[in-house]
């Protein structure tokens, strides 16, 4: 809701500067020019100051599909991204009948092509430009909430501008903590089709065992389809839409990288921490990661088993589980890597030298002392309150609850003109907010639900009393959970609809319990947010102060800052290359032969019985590796990336497609706060194993028809 300004809180800008270093740097496209030297004697074949032309191949073929990265493969619209990315499509379409989660799905013809989940969107990216002037106009002198309340402006009529043009989304976001605002404009496909996803056998191979492990074996690709109405306008699912018509698609290269190879990866990473504060580094890794770790691993295994025995329960609850298996995982990765290269050490260490720096010189001192005294005090604050956060966030994990606060806050927000209202609760955000409330129907079992709640309530109820909801609280006192869930219509599809076009008065006259909870939590809920946009406006000044200092010092040392990821549109560049862990070597490949090898046709290392087959008689065919003498599955390589790049496409040194970044190693996931070359590895899903797989197992003819594969 506040993440344009929150991302500019959180990323507090007294870390030291990111370098231009060898494979670090998630890039922005206007940045190419000042790396263009480094990227050209790392190995690129392209004219790297053209590189980043949102006008020129490869970038008009990359898309976003709002949390995962993906990429343009056929003039058809034909959209390429990892097989964790359509999860939620392919369990939104499965049934006990069809159950497409663990068998596959693959569209014969376009005729057969499936919606994908509500909500679903291809984002095609058209421009980022700097807008920070307008941002910033009539903010300067204002502080708290009123400063924050400007920047909101701002951004809403720079939005608004923008989505005067039909069928665009677009966003403002905060880089380097907020000294700079770009706005991207991004196409808006809203009619999205499953195309062809393989078996969970290989799509999934390895599941949460092999998940941010090495040696590695997933084939984690699938297929969408971008569609349009006849006329090329975006519009909603429709039989008569036809395919999308890109201005560009990658091609195929038609040889595979090999070890040393220089290699691209282009997308949209979510978040980093690079740029927080060496204290903040100590607060998480110390305070709230083992907390959240711990909650993330008994929700996994309440959801196991509650689900247990139960196939539709299993498919219903198959994708909420996967996000918290692999986040759980992920944030115990992270401490084991910020153990192993000392992180907060560095960042104690790098943070003091860019404070000595402003005490050398007694200009610098009175221009930026007060603002970095400021921001410690306000660090200080916010790590006090985010464990109680965490708590609280806790009651969150009932759907039902959930739904009626949103569903609220959308009638309420709803009575404002459109251009007062909060994010995510404008015009522009209807289509989500129905698609959202329509995407319960198919991850929801009342009972299961229940017990969820019920043990993020008690959760909750270890705060001190102080530090809880007193409006919660006090209507919950002597209540029954089981009577909210018998009592409720919200569990109903259309009922639950039907609130997307009430009135407040209709919400307070209703006797639905989780709609009265609603009700009865809201004036407080808004008193806090209220003071949580103060605290953002507060700290957006004294930010904005340090964060001139901080691009000061990285000039002064004659480097080259970027920074870190929001969500948008970003490069980064690297090599194929292993690397040696305590007394192991990972060479840069796996092969076919890993698969059958862990093959035990149970749970997640169950491929296809004609995948097997086909690795026993190595009947491999064109996409043998010839220096590897087998086929290819995986391959590590040094380029930087995080969450949001999913689906990412992987290019050669001439802009080819050479497959899907999908995963980091475990002891590596520390790159979201600091890049260590020497423990970070991307691993990839190679092109030639997807394209094996398409053509021997699975029979995809059509699709290597379209993208330009021809046959043998």
């Amino acid at each position: 809701m506040k993440k344009f300004l929150l991302a500019g809180v959180s990323a507090l800008m007294i870390a030291a500067p990111a370098a231009v270093q060898a494979d670090e740097g998630m890039w922005l496209p206007s940045q190419t020019g000042a790396i263009a030297d480094a990227m050209k004697a790392a190995g690129l074949e392209l004219d790297a100051k053209t590189l980043g032309d949102l006008q020129r191949p490869p970038l008009t073929a990359i898309a976003s599909l709002g949390g995962c990265s993906a990429a343009f493969l056929s003039p058809e619209g034909l959209v390429a991204t990892n097989h964790h990315c359509v999860a939620g499509s392919l369990q939104y379409n499965s049934s006990p009948e069809n159950d497409y989660l663990t068998n596959g799905f693959l569209a014969k013809t376009l005729g057969d092509e499936l919606p994908a989940a509500p909500g679903s969107r291809v984002y095609v990216i058209e421009d980022l430009r700097d807008v920070s002037k307008d941002m910033l106009k009539g903010a300067d002198k204002l502080e708290g909430r009123a400063r924050y309340d400007r920047l909101q402006a701002n951004r809403t009529a720079l939005i608004e501008a923008c989505e005067k043009q039909a069928n665009r989304r677009c966003d403002v976001r905060a880089y380097f903590g907020g000294q700079q605002y770009w706005l991207q404009q991004q196409l808006e496909i809203k009619d999205v089709r499953l195309v062809y996803a393989p078996a969970a056998g290989v799509g999934n191979f390895g599941g949460e065992k092999d998940n941010w492990m090495w040696p590695r074996h997933t084939g984690d690709f699938s297929f969408y389809r971008a569609y349009v109405a006849p006329d090329g306008s975006s519009a909603a699912f429709s039989k008569d839409n036809v395919p999308f018509k890109p201005k560009a698609w990658l091609p195929i290269a038609k040889e595979g990288v090999k070890d040393g190879d220089f290699i691209m990866v282009a997308g949209f990473p979510g978040t980093t921490e690079r740029l927080r504060s060496a204290e903040e580094a100590r607060f998480y890794y110390e305070e709230l990661y083992p907390y959240q770790q711990a909650m993330l691993a008994e929700y996994g295994d309440m959801i196991d088993a509650l689900t247990a025995g139960n196939q539709a329960a299993t498919i219903a609850y198959a994708a909420t589980l996967q996000g918290v298996e692999n986040y759980e995982k992920k944030i115990a990765g992270q401490m084991a890597g910020a153990d192993a290269i000392s992180l907060v050490e560095k960042k104690q260490a790098e943070e003091a030298g860019f404070r000595a720096w402003i005490k050398a010189d007694p200009k610098r001192e009175a221009q930026y002392g007060a603002a970095l005294a400021e921001l410690d005090t306000l660090i200080a604050t916010s790590n006090s309150e985010a464990l109680a956060d965490a708590k609280r966030g806790m009651l969150g994990r009932g759907q039902l609850y959930g739904a009626a606060r949103q569903l609220y806050r959308w009638a309420n927000e709803q009575a404002k003109p459109d251009k007062d209202r909060e994010p995510g609760y404008q015009e522009r955000d209807r289509a989500f907010m129905t698609q959202g409330m329509q995407r319960i129907e198919r991850r929801y079992v009342a009972e299961i639900d229940k017990a969820i709640w019920e043990d993020g309530i008690a959760e909750y109820r270890t705060l001190p009393a102080e530090q809880r909801s007193a409006s919660f609280d006090t209507f919950m006192e002597g209540r029954d959970l089981a009577a909210f869930y018998s009592a409720t219509e919200l569990g109903n599809t259309a009922k639950r609809m039907e609130w997307m076009g009430k009135t407040p008065a209709d919400f307070k006259a209703s006797n639905d319990p989780f709609i009265q909870l609603a009700v009865a939590t809201y004036d407080e809920a808004m008193a806090n947010e209220a003071e949580e946009k103060a605290r953002s406006g507060e700290v957006q000044k004294a930010r904005s102060k340090v964060m001139e200092a901080r691009l000061a010092y990285a000039a002064s040392q004659g480097k080259t800052m970027y920074p870190d990821a929001n969500g948008s549109l970003r490069f980064t560049y690297g090599k194929v290359m292993g690397k040696a862990v305590d007394g192991q070597v990972w060479t840069p490949f796996t092969t076919a032969e890993g698969i059958v090898a862990k093959h035990t046709g149970r749970g997640e290392f169950d491929a296809p019985d004609k995948m097997v087959e086909l690795i026993k008689s190595k009947d491999y065919g064109r996409w043998a590796a010839p220096e590897l003498g087998t086929l290819p599955v995986d391959y590590l390589s040094t380029v930087d990336i995080t969450n949001g790049n999913s689906g990412s496409s992987t290019l050669n040194a001439r802009g080819e497609f050479v497959g899907l970044a999908f995963d980091g190693t475990i002891e590596g996931v520390v790159s979201d706060w600091m890049y260590d070359p020497k423990i970070n590895r991307t691993i990839h899903v190679d092109s030639r194993f997807m394209l094996w797989t398409m053509e021997k197992v699975d029979g995809a003819d059509r699709l290597l028809k379209e993208m330009g594969v021809t046959a043998e």
